[in-house]
């Protein structure tokens, strides 16, 4: 282990570990999460999902930043990305509950809600693979759109809020790798069975622990820059 890789792992124990030794921090986030979800899913996922990317970047090249990788661009684009997830989740949790409904599973309301059984696990799933077959190659495109305008752009702040150039970005994309490994590997293998684990917790922790696989996210997108090269 490099010492950079100590200083990092310092540094992350230092900033998590007030969550796990005081009650008033933890009561103190519970309580702002309960009353202000989207800006706390901003925050969640700016600050984990760039996590895993720098740690794909470390994969990578052995460092945890590097000239015109812009982590503050990217923490940016994470937190809006957040804020869409956190969408989809009160959108697909809500709208797949009522297609079941429609289909004859009367009682899928209150499954999801109730404690765990094989229909929240059925209603969980649903909610899944819904959610990622719809919502997740979208956001995943848009998320390589704006990678690759962060690092054509020298990975500044103010070359984030340039023009981006859509067109230009989109045909050169490796759809290759995006769609045989992003789409159609990580999305059924990986995303159906994780987000299931999510929709069966309470839905406090459920962005939560979204943000926490936004570090797989991270870490699988860094995977597939190096296929792609």
């Amino acid at each position: 282990m490099k010492r950079s890789d100590l200083l990092f792992v310092c540094c992350l124990i230092l900033f998590f570990l007030p969550f796990f030794i005081s009650a008033d921090v933890f009561n103190t986030y519970n309580s702002f999460n309960k009353e202000h979800g989207m800006i706390m899913s901003f925050v969640k996922f700016a600050i984990l999902a760039t996590l895993g990317e720098v740690i794909g970047l470390r994969i990578k090249t052995g460092k945890y930043n590097a000239p015109g990788f812009g982590i503050l661009p990217r923490a940016a684009v994470w937190g809006f990305l957040g804020l869409t997830i956190k969408l989809a989740f009160v959108i697909f949790s809500s709208g797949t509950v009522s297609f079941l409904t429609y289909m004859g599973m009367e009682n899928a309301g209150e499954a999801i809600k109730g404690g765990f059984t094989m229909d929240k696990l059925f209603v969980a799933f649903c909610i899944s693979v819904f959610m990622n077959s719809i919502y997740a190659p979208l956001m995943m495109t848009l998320h390589k759109i704006t990678d690759t305008h962060i690092t054509n752009t020298g990975g500044t702040l103010k070359g984030l809020f340039t023009p981006i150039d859509f067109r230009g970005i989109i045909g050169n994309l490796n759809w290759d790798v995006q769609w045989n490994f992003v789409f159609k590997k990580t999305i059924p293998f990986f995303w159906y069975p994780a987000h299931t684990i999510t929709f069966l917790l309470p839905p406090d922790y459920q962005v939560l622990f979204a943000a926490i696989l936004g570090i797989a996210l991270g870490l699988i997108l860094a995977i597939a820059v190096n296929k792609g090269k």
